[in-house]
């Protein structure tokens, strides 16, 4: 059974000790999409404050490196669960910057259509499965997608991403159990952010939660999830071990919620000194000193970005509120809906032979 030590932080991982499967455009993209999620975060943000995004707002500040890795190491036909802090996971796929932000504001052209705002939306084409806000209710999800790729005899798996405080609901167990007992291929990412709305992980449990995959009969691993490269290389081995019918695995990856639960929170409960410490494992700032040492102009990408995303909000900005006559389209589905092999800027990594 392959168990890691139980951490009371996150475990660097030198950049000497990178992935090989990795290439330095790779290494790059990794970056591009990070920079690309807390970019368009902060955007939104900006825009909810303006009064333009209705309800509240979510987002995954300090979290980049957990979606972005995981995606970037699953293949084209693979299932993604993606929920409210994996923005990330959306843009490896290839969602466009000015569709998220208008979902968040609601508009005709947002990824839903204007049918809902917010967080809750997935795209189909793109192997992106939309989030229902009962967590971890996509863990059950992706475990019923496995197996019907086991049943059907497809090499393909299905991912997941949940909090910690996931972790004390009977879907957390649900789910472990029966994808363990049919060896079902799934991965399940548990973001271990150190806060459950406001309870601390020591108030929460007194084992830490990847332990739990060994009274299961899966794998179980922690990974520094403020560190990208590691989290490629951890999806990686489990997505492959998944495929070849090694059964589901359960990473752990540690990391912080630099932002409140939501933009309504100013999360007063979280001492100074911890967001202090964690602000110095910034994920985007590992990951720029490793492609700078690799002779990338980071200030030109980070540049290139931000432009990116400007364009993208005046994108979005211009796209008109939905027409209200449209309101039950799309609420039953007349024929059955393509699932795409994942429209996104890269093939898959399994048939990219690296």
């Amino acid at each position: 059974m392959e168990m890691a030590t139980e951490t009371a932080g996150p475990v660097h991982v030198p950049a000497d000790r990178a992935p090989q499967q990795l290439t330095t455009g790779d290494r790059v993209a990794l970056l591009r999409f990070m920079l690309l999620m807390r970019s368009i975060e902060a955007r939104a943000l900006t825009l909810y404050r303006q009064g333009k995004v209705p309800g509240s707002f979510y987002d995954g500040y300090g979290q980049e490196a957990v979606s972005v890795g995981a995606a970037f190491a699953m293949a084209a036909e693979d299932r993604l669960c993606i929920l409210h802090r994996d923005l990330g996971a959306h843009l490896v796929r290839g969602v466009e910057p000015e569709r998220i932000l208008g979902q968040y504001m609601g508009r005709a052209g947002g990824v839903t259509g204007g049918r809902e705002g917010n967080v809750h939306f997935g795209d189909a084409s793109r192997g992106c499965v939309g989030m229902v806000s009962m967590l971890p209710d996509m863990m059950v999800v992706a475990t019923g997608m496995a197996m019907a790729f086991k049943l059907r005899g497809e090499r393909r798996a299905a991912i997941t991403w949940f909090g910690d405080g996931s972790t004390s609901r009977g879907d957390f167990h649900e789910a472990l159990n029966w994808a363990a007992v049919q060896r079902l291929p799934v991965i399940f990412v548990l973001e271990n952010n150190q806060y459950a709305y406001s309870t601390p992980t020591d108030r929460q449990f007194a084992v830490n939660p990847v332990h739990r995959a060994e009274s299961y009969g899966m794998v179980g691993e922690s990974v520094d999830g403020n560190d990208v490269e590691a989290m490629f290389d951890a999806v990686r081995r489990a997505r492959e071990r998944a495929v070849e019918g090694g059964g589901p695995t359960l990473l752990e990856a540690v990391t912080m919620r630099m932002h409140g639960h939501a933009a309504h929170d100013d999360m007063r409960y979280v001492p100074p000194e911890l967001l202090e410490a964690w602000a110095e494992r910034d994920p985007i700032d590992l990951q720029a000193a490793r492609v700078a040492a690799l002779g990338v102009d980071v200030d030109a990408l980070r540049a290139e970005v931000e432009a990116e995303v400007e364009a993208a909000a005046e994108a979005a900005l211009a796209m008109p509120m939905p027409d209200p006559a449209t309101a039950t389209d799309g609420v039953f589905a007349d024929e059955a809906v393509p699932l795409g092999d994942g429209d996104a800027p890269w093939s898959g990594w399994a048939e990219a032979g690296r």
